[in-house]
């Protein structure tokens, strides 16, 4: 278990990094571990509407870098984890409920009413509703990814900046799912640029 010290040092060093060495490989199974472990992040309800697409083929990663507006890190990151929110994710809450109460973390009749709250809640909201949720999600995640990640001694760069549209055409996404963001992960081949950050007491107020 990481101290408080431990996370908050790779919290410091974690960087943006856009310069990769494109001849290292991350194996399926770490990747799958890497992502098994930051599935513990929080989520709306519980209702993990994340969903990943590992892209660690150099040809599928070359052919989204065009209309990624040609970022090199697209083609030389060992894998680009392309964060996808599942709009549907609410049809999984009976299954989700079940499973806390055959682990013995609440009693039946609460996980039941949950689960029914859960469907009824996310069944009838508007798709902008959805979108911020799964947009909100995707980012508490994320984080964890990246953290993780570096952990590991892998470095990471989150991109929103590409055609979400024709990426969800390209990768055959069904409609309910939709791409937020694409995250890089690999070798640095440079150190990262450091960034400032604003001063605390220009961003904190207490009780106004």
């Amino acid at each position: 278990m990481l101290s408080t010290s431990t996370l908050k040092q790779i919290m410091q060093e974690r960087k943006s990094v856009r310069k990769y060495n494109a001849n290292t490989k991350i194996s399926r199974e770490t990747i799958m571990q890497l992502l098994q472990d930051a599935i513990s992040a929080p989520s709306s309800s519980n209702m993990q509407p994340w969903r990943f697409i590992v892209i660690d083929d150099k040809e599928i990663q070359k052919n989204i870098n065009f209309f990624s507006f040609n970022q090199e890190q697209i083609e030389t990151a060992s894998a680009i984890i392309a964060v996808i929110g599942d709009m549907e994710m609410y049809v999984n809450a009976e299954e989700i409920y079940a499973k806390n109460v055959e682990l013995g973390y609440m009693p039946e009749e609460i996980a039941k009413k949950l689960a029914q709250d859960a469907l009824t809640m996310y069944g009838s909201a508007s798709t902008k509703t959805l979108e911020n949720i799964v947009h909100f999600d995707a980012g508490l995640i994320t984080m964890q990814i990246m953290l993780l990640a570096k952990e590991m001694g892998y470095d990471t760069v989150p991109m929103g900046g590409f055609d979400k549209a024709k990426f969800a055409e390209y990768m055959k996404l069904p409609a309910n799912e939709i791409p937020i963001l694409l995250l890089a992960i690999g070798e640095a081949a440079a150190p990262a640029y450091g960034s400032s950050r604003l001063p605390i007491d220009r961003l904190v107020r207490f009780n106004q």
